[in-house]
């Protein structure tokens, strides 16, 4: 019995990781086709990140931690947020996903698959910027080089979790526009990743640090550069004392989120 069990145990793996990448690879060939999106994906979050050395917005964090920090922020935001919320109503009402669930595929793998494409082009768009910022002679070495690692994978994983749930109230891939701009104008405003938050209230401050992009440009300027969100610079260690709180905050939006998604609609409201 244990020996007709094994292959097929073994053979589970590597099947989802085809079925998901089958999935991706159709995902990346209709967003392919679809040349406004192209030029969103890949145009917007570079002309934002470039503007930030005219703008100066980055306070007292050198210009290579602060170009990297900020593709990292508008590529979640802009990018993986907004286009996954698009992306699974577009496909929720054309019944893409009710009949993708009748198959072999689970849902994490539906939502994986069709993440695939977005979160690629994230990738992409943060390495396509620490290779221009090692281009410029603004590349330092990270103070603390886990951190910036655990903050992209992080907020890369909130995003999805945030995106799904969103979907709940947005009825069509046109209204995501609005049901998504909450979120995506707290966090482009209030996240540090425009204006540092030692410029903030007190009060706001600590509000602030509380939305789910907050952490990671947290952690991101605690590994990149040792800075920390009131101003203050720490060593290696120290940046993992000052990490726990944004990593206590990013695990709880990953909960919500989690939670939230139990609410992910696969079909249409009829």
């Amino acid at each position: 019995m244990t020996s007709t069990l094994a292959p097929a145990t073994a053979a589970a793996g590597p099947s989802r990781v085809r079925r998901v990448g089958a999935l991706a690879r159709s995902e990346l060939r209709l967003l392919l086709r679809n040349r406004t999106a192209v030029v969103n994906s890949l145009l917007l979050p570079l002309l934002l990140v470039a503007a930030v050395p005219a703008l100066d917005l980055g306070g007292d964090v050198p210009l290579g931690p602060q170009l990297l920090t900020t593709a990292v922020g508008v590529t979640l935001i802009f990018l993986t947020y907004y286009n996954l919320v698009a992306t699974y109503v577009a496909r929720r009402e054309d019944l893409v996903l009710q009949r993708m669930r009748t198959g072999e595929l689970t849902g994490p793998e539906v939502l994986l698959g069709t993440a695939a494409p977005s979160l690629l082009i994230t990738l992409g768009q943060v390495v396509l910027v620490a290779v221009g910022v090692a281009v410029l002679g603004e590349w330092s070495a990270p103070v603390e080089y886990v951190l910036p690692l655990v903050a992209l994978l992080g907020g890369v994983a909130v995003m999805v979790v945030l995106a799904a749930a969103s979907t709940i109230f947005t009825r069509t891939p046109e209204s995501a526009q609005i049901t998504t701009l909450p979120l995506m104008v707290a966090t482009t405003s209030l996240s540090g990743l425009l204006y540092p938050l030692s410029s903030f209230p007190d009060t706001l401050a600590t509000v602030a640090r509380l939305l789910p992009v907050t952490p990671v440009i947290e952690l991101l300027q605690l590994g990149l550069a040792g800075r920390t969100w009131d101003g203050g610079t720490v060593d290696a260690g120290g940046a993992w004392s000052a990490a726990v709180p944004p990593l206590a905050v990013l695990a709880g939006w990953l909960l919500v989120g989690g939670v939230a998604c139990r609410g992910f609609r696969w079909a249409p409201r009829r």
